[in-house]
């Protein structure tokens, strides 16, 4: 009986592979292993609240016999369990994400300030940290009123076009900055959405420059945000606070005369427990 020649590997997975592969050899201490570990826990999410083995091979273009391993060593560990073909989050993933946030003690702090702006202003109030091009919102007191962007802690926005987002990336040099703008596809959300490269650097250098960000309907129609920097004793950035709001509630000078000196102070409070 003649013998089928073994199935190659998809391209994709090969080319993958090969990006970690080149990241270990130019840092001799890169972990390729733990890379790729990584990257089949950060496939799980509201959005996949489950997979198969097929379904993270193919996600993350890595061969089937890598994502196995990596999938059954997850599993082992208890941040991850099986149930027939499925894999799904287990609730031993919590102890990575609450370690992060005990060791963030503004994170702490903002909340009891964040539920006094929201009720002082009837609105919805943020805490998020910057990562990459995303940021992660690590806080939340939410107006109670329904929007089409539903954010609890843990959700991920495009830094670029939430003020939260922005007035963090004032704080990158000018290299890192443009590396990152130039790291992503702008896509416009709204007719209001900058999607030029140097109107958008333009407008996060001005927006560092005031000490605050507002933008005005980018991310969805209708909605409305200013935001200010959560800054530590050496004056950077480690993570910022917003206000959200309807267009046709606030205007933005309400919200740059009355949220924003009410953002700015609760800010300053927050920053003496930022390490």
């Amino acid at each position: 009986m003649t013998r089928r020649p073994a199935a190659k590997r998809p391209q994709a997975a090969r080319v993958r592979e090969r990006v970690l592969d080149t990241r270990a050899g130019s840092d001799k201490e890169f972990m390729t292993t733990l890379a790729k570990g990584f990257a089949v826990l950060g496939l799980f999410g509201r959005e996949r609240p489950s997979l198969t083995l097929s379904q993270a091979a193919a996600a993350t273009e890595l061969s089937r016999a890598t994502a196995r391993r990596i999938l059954r060593t997850l599993a082992g560990l208890g941040y991850l369990e099986q149930q027939g073909r499925q894999f799904a989050l287990a609730p031993g993933i919590l102890k990575l994400g609450f370690s992060y946030l005990a060791a963030q003690n503004w994170i702490e702090r903002a909340r009891p300030a964040m539920k006094m702006l929201s009720e002082r202003f009837h609105e919805s109030c943020s805490a998020a940290i910057l990562q990459g091009t995303d940021v992660v919102y690590v806080a939340r007191v939410p107006a109670g009123r329904i929007m089409s962007v539903a954010i609890s802690v843990g959700t991920r926005l495009p830094a670029l076009h939430t003020s939260i987002g922005r007035i963090q990336l004032g704080f990158l040099d000018d290299n890192e900055l443009w590396r990152r703008l130039k790291s992503v596809r702008l896509e416009p959300f709204t007719p209001s959405t900058i999607v030029d490269v140097q109107a958008l650097y333009q407008r996060i250098r001005a927006d560092h420059e005031q000490g605050f960000s507002m933008v005005d309907e980018e991310l969805e129609r209708g909605l409305r945000s200013v935001a200010v920097p959560v800054l530590d004793r050496a004056g950077q950035a480690v993570g910022a606070l917003n206000i959200s709001t309807h267009s046709t509630r606030t205007t933005r000078n309400e919200m740059r005369e009355q949220f924003l000196p009410a953002l700015r102070e609760a800010a300053a409070e927050i920053a003496a427990f930022a390490v």
